[in-house]
């Protein structure tokens, strides 16, 4: 059976429509089947979830409008597109930077605690350290950097997804490998005596017992607040032990009579979250080592707490276990 739907009058086969519908269907479920992997990925390059989705939605629009018969391979396809504008959106950021209010830190995701054993197989590159150190790099260096010691990719193909030469993305991430190095990136406590040195800390703020807090607490921590130009935070961070504790007990008599305090797992790390009149005001997580609280990162940028997830995935499509593949490489 055919039916008058073409140009001049040409037939239109009933079996010829059902394969376009086909084929459009599988090119959504291609790329829908490729969007968690292309978010973390993205998350990954800008730290910033709702930048990642931003990045990941132009994806899809240019995936749309391509000609599928000439997409040989359609992952390595995406990851280049997502990677360009990835690294288009962190050179904007990076001109940027100069009137963000405060420091800047990555959007936080946040889980619920469950079993200690299950938080520590979490990525090195999810965790909020490794996001703020990333900080350092230009956004070329953050980008040759992870896609070679994080997603593991040829510097062939990463020349191809920056437009440079092979050479000139080796150059780049050595160069942001030293920088790395150079960060000094202490080694953590495990989960569960990470969980338990920062539940102590925030049962003793709670009360307001300063010494007990002063005890968990390595002498020069340091804290750092990211509210935006929207809410009242420390526009540098705050270091040393009784200086930081004494922060945290005066905001705890804020949210006495109204907040509430919920442990999670934030961006890798033992931390809590606060929510104000059942919306939520801040995201706090606490980097543990040698028993000690070293860093203390909060985010209360509503732009940021508004963009808050569960843990994205790896770049393989997986919650993610692996840290920099090439983190102790030569350069």
């Amino acid at each position: 059976m055919t039916s008058m739907g073409r140009a001049g009058g040409e037939p239109v086969c009933e079996n010829d429509v059902g394969g376009a519908s086909s084929d459009a269907s599988t090119v959504d479920l291609t790329f829908e089947a490729a969007r968690p992997r292309l978010v973390g990925r993205a998350y990954r390059l800008l730290g910033s979830f709702v930048d990642a989705e931003d990045v990941v939605q132009e994806a899809w629009l240019r995936w749309e409008r391509a000609d599928q018969a000439e997409i040989v391979n359609p992952d390595a396809w995406l990851n280049t597109v997502a990677t360009r504008l990835a690294l288009d959106q962190l050179r904007r950021r990076k001109r940027d930077e100069v009137d963000y209010v405060g420091p800047w830190l990555p959007t936080p995701w946040v889980e619920p605690l469950g079993d200690p054993s299950e938080s520590a197989v979490v990525s090195d590159s999810l965790t909020s350290a490794f996001l703020v150190m990333l900080e350092r790099l230009s956004p070329d260096e953050r980008v040759a950097f992870l896609m070679a010691d994080v997603f593991g990719e040829t510097f062939a193909d990463i020349a191809a997804s920056m437009d440079r030469s092979p050479e000139s993305c080796r150059q780049l991430a050595s160069r942001a490998r030293r920088k790395v190095r150079g960060a000094s990136i202490e080694r953590r406590d495990d989960a569960r005596s990470a969980l338990a040195t920062a539940a102590r800390f925030l049962e003793a703020i709670i009360v307001g017992d300063e010494q007990s807090a002063l005890a968990c607490l390595a002498p020069d921590a340091c804290y750092i607040s990211d509210g935006g130009a929207q809410r009242r935070a420390a526009r540098q961070p705050v270091v040393g032990s009784d200086r930081i504790v004494r922060l945290f007990v005066n905001l705890a008599k804020r949210f006495e009579d109204g907040g509430v305090i919920e442990p999670a797992m934030v961006s890798g790390f033992p931390g809590f979250t606060i929510t104000v009149g059942g919306e939520l005001s801040s995201v706090t997580s606490a980097e543990v080592v040698d028993g000690a609280i070293v860093r203390i990162l909060t985010v209360m940028n509503p732009e940021k707490l508004a963009a808050v997830r569960h843990r994205p995935v790896d770049g393989d499509g997986s919650a993610g276990s692996a840290g920099p593949s090439g983190y102790s490489a030569s350069s």
